[in-house]
């Protein structure tokens, strides 16, 4: 019997309702394994209903009441990695290492909200005026709504309802329901550290749910990771009903390669961010930028590193990168391989034949290569989400940052390069967000913030750290005056007030 995912609501499972069901896959196998409850409108109104009960009180909770729970919450994570882990590769796809990863990255915002005591300390001066002083502090929002995609589906969430929570905040989750489970596990293993009904819930849905939260009077904040045409449109139309919006969305990463890069070093670093988890990052690496004449000796290298990679189930410990998460999703990955000769690349790998032996219904595909690809090419200009890297040659370090600053995304960027010059003067010239320097894939530790530019942002803040802590809080100043005992009444004055 195929199980049920249903929905995490006031710190209880509940049923699915309106009668509507999406399909869970094992991308290993091909198999539907499990069934997931998409909401309706009604059951958008209940999540936000038990979030909002649940605000009257841990809107109001002491700090020390949220660490607690945070501390405990953060040790239950740490005691549950594999578990949460096998949820992920079960409907992912991705390899259990890498599934472990994910959690361990996640688990950097639970400790940041451990800390957050200090993270909403506000200010305060005294004696601005006669006897007046002046403080500024930080308060929660209400209710919060987080929608995450399916590549991360237990990290993206942990980047969002951590801080949200700690902030002072209730939450209403809506994960993708391609790999809703690790979401589930994740709201009971926090019921289980003590956080009050109602604090965080899981709403599992498609457009309808989506739509449902965006346009909801009661949801003052949404946090959306996804590809750029959803996050445009989120934040569109958040933005229109008066909410704080942070809308993440795709990118087409570049690494530029100088002459005097550590090629072996460049080539391991080329094919760990390109193929890492199937290509299915918005962090991963998919555009390589050769500088010079290294360009050959470049690619061979890849080439050679890519034909060793061994693709397989996740839950086989022999296995270095695994399925797609769906069988048109892969068929959309493939498209972009066949056409690209056509379009002028050098195919140097082809993955589009990939099978494995005992899985052939999988969502299988293998590792890809083109070269010598152009701007204007759809491999190029697309987000492709997939295990596909593209090359490109140019003569200098000025064609090649005009190259990628000419790109619509701006998410995350790397330079390969020996010249500490070269790497300033990059990391001030290049129009993105996250920028590494011999590093392929620089997503922030915790406590620094994540986040692009261009198409690869809508909103104004990144998400955590301290732009994750300004977002899910807003800012109040209170000016204040206690007269002494001794002063004679002041009078009527109707000029504008004095600080002087």
């Amino acid at each position: 019997m195929t199980k049920t995912v249903n929905h995490w609501i006031g710190g209880k499972t509940v049923e699915g309702t309106s009668g509507k069901y999406g399909p869970v896959t094992d991308p290993a196998t091909g198999a539907v394994t499990t069934q997931v409850a998409l909401a309706s409108t009604e059951e958008v109104d209940a999540a936000v209903a038990a979030a909002k009960a649940a605000y009257a009180t841990w809107g109001t909770s002491s700090l020390a009441q949220r660490t607690a729970v945070l501390f405990r919450y953060r040790a239950l994570l740490d005691a549950h990695r594999d578990d949460i882990a096998a949820l992920i590769t079960a409907e992912h796809g991705k390899v259990h290492s890498d599934a472990l990863g994910e959690v361990a990255r996640g688990l950097e915002i639970v400790e940041l909200a451990c800390g957050i005591t200090t993270q909403l300390k506000g200010e305060l001066s005294t004696q601005v005026s006669n006897r007046v002083d002046v403080s500024s502090i930080r308060q929660s929002l209400g209710v919060v709504a987080g929608i995450t995609p399916f590549n991360f589906p237990a990290m993206v969430p942990m980047w969002m309802f951590p801080l949200a929570i700690a902030c002072g905040n209730t939450f209403v989750l809506k994960p993708s329901e391609k790999d809703p489970s690790a979401a589930n596990l994740l709201a009971e293993l926090a019921a289980e550290a003590g956080l009050p009904d109602g604090v965080l819930n899981v709403l599992h849905g498609d457009k309808v749910a989506v739509d449902g939260l965006l346009n909801h009077p009661d949801v003052a904040a949404v946090s959306f990771v996804g590809s750029t045409p959803i996050a445009r449109y989120i934040h569109a139309t958040a933005s229109a009903n008066g909410k704080r919006v942070q809308a993440l969305g795709g990118a087409k990463n570049h690494m530029l390669v100088l002459p005097d890069a550590d090629l072996d070093a460049a080539a391991d670093a080329a094919v760990s961010a390109a193929y890492g988890s199937a290509g299915e990052r918005c962090m991963a690496i998919s555009a390589v930028v050769a500088v010079g004449a290294i360009g050959d000796e470049l690619v061979a290298k890849i080439r050679e590193r890519a034909e060793k990679i061994t693709i397989g189930p996740g839950n086989d410990p022999a296995s270095e990168m695994g399925p797609l998460i769906t069988a048109a999703h892969r068929d959309k990955v493939a498209s972009y391989v066949t056409g690209a000769a056509a379009q002028g690349a050098e195919v140097v790998l082809d993955g589009t034949g990939h099978t494995v032996e005992g899985f052939e219904d999988g969502h299988w595909i293998g590792l890809s290569l083109l070269d010598k690809v152009s701007t204007d090419s759809d491999a190029y200009k697309d987000e492709i989400f997939g295990p596909v890297l593209c090359v490109l040659r140019v003569g200098t370090y000025e064609d090649g940052i005009a190259l990628m600053n000419a790109s619509p995304f701006g998410n995350g960027t790397a330079i390969f390069t020996r010249d500490g010059g070269a790497a300033r003067r990059f990391q001030l010239e290049v129009e993105a967000g996250m920028v590494g320097v011999n590093v392929p894939i620089p997503v922030p530790v915790g406590y620094h913030s994540f986040g692009g530019w261009k198409d690869s942002l809508f909103g104004d803040h990144h998400i955590y750290g301290n732009d994750g802590v300004h977002f899910y809080t807003r800012g109040k100043v209170v000016t204040t005056r206690w007269p002494d005992p001794a002063d004679a009444p002041a009078g009527v004055d109707l000029g504008f007030p004095r600080n002087h």
